[in-house]
């Protein structure tokens, strides 16, 4: 039997033209599409200018173009930024001589002193009684009331007997511009009612409602801040009836300016005073 020949696979030898077909196609959307990017619609990038400017408000500051690259070398004695040299104290607006910052304080301290004189002489009578205490420190002048000539036990209504007192200090407190801080102070012993679950609520209940009377009086409300402190700040031992008796208490801090580090803090600003402290002391 004759054997058959296998045939050979024909092999197309155009076979490259595909890739290259389709490597021109590419190249031709390569141009267009850069030729396209490169044509710049001056109309339409006038708007978008525009419109981008609106938005963020701005101004446009220069037409020159944005240096990129290296940055020029600098010569000695160059070594400066905005125009300033090393070593150069700058002075900020806001800085003052100590000349001006003296004659400042030298004023506020004698407004202060003319302010407390005017407290204390409105209201000698409950400072002989050891009702009302007057502090002063050169940057704050501080009021001290006691509670009881204030408010019935448990309440923050003000007795109608003490309203002449508190509007004797809210006329003089409305002449001066100073921010004022009103705190309200209790004694340990607990109170839980509907009203005032606890002596925090006391306290703070207590200081806004003067903070209120001294509103009504032309007080801006933006000068004064309300704290109720309760129990936290004892002047004295709280196992003595006395000493509870000093412990309620209403203060009234003006403060002419921040505390200085050494300028001693005013009232409930001051750390809290520890029982043991208070025992040893009395």
């Amino acid at each position: 039997m004759a054997r058959k020949h296998e045939h050979e696979d024909h092999v197309n030898h155009e076979a490259w033209a595909i890739p290259y077909g389709d490597l021109v196609t590419l190249l031709l959307a390569f141009f267009v599409v850069m030729y396209a990017t490169s044509s710049v619609n001056e109309g339409k990038y006038k708007v978008l200018s525009d419109s981008l400017n609106a938005a963020f408000r701005g101004a446009p500051r220069t037409m020159e173009p944005i240096s990129i690259g290296d940055k020029p070398a600098k010569t000695k004695g160059d070594d400066t930024v905005a125009g300033i040299k090393p070593g150069q104290v700058i002075k900020l607006e806001a800085d003052k001589p100590p000349e001006a910052e003296q004659a400042e304080n030298t004023a506020l301290q004698g407004h202060l002193q003319k302010m407390s004189e005017d407290l204390e002489s409105a209201m000698q009578e409950l400072i002989d009684q050891e009702m009302i205490r007057i502090k002063r420190a050169p940057s704050w002048v501080e009021v001290e009331i006691k509670a009881d000539i204030l408010f019935p036990s448990g309440s923050a209504e003000i007795e109608a007997s003490a309203m002449a007192v508190l509007d004797r200090i809210a006329a003089i407190l409305a002449e001066r511009p100073y921010p004022i801080r009103i705190e309200g102070h209790t004694d340990t012993r607990p109170i839980r009612t509907s009203q005032f679950p606890s002596n925090w609520e006391l306290s703070a209940a207590r200081a806004a409602r003067i903070v209120r009377l001294f509103e009504s009086h032309g007080i801006g409300a933006g000068r004064m801040v309300v704290a109720g402190l309760g129990e936290n700040r004892p002047l004295a031992d709280n196992a003595t009836e006395e000493g509870r008796n000093h412990n309620r208490r209403v203060t009234i801090v003006i403060l002419g300016k921040p505390p200085a580090d050494d300028d001693p803090m005013p009232g409930g600003i001051a750390e809290p005073v520890a029982e043991s402290a208070v025992e040893a002391a009395t």
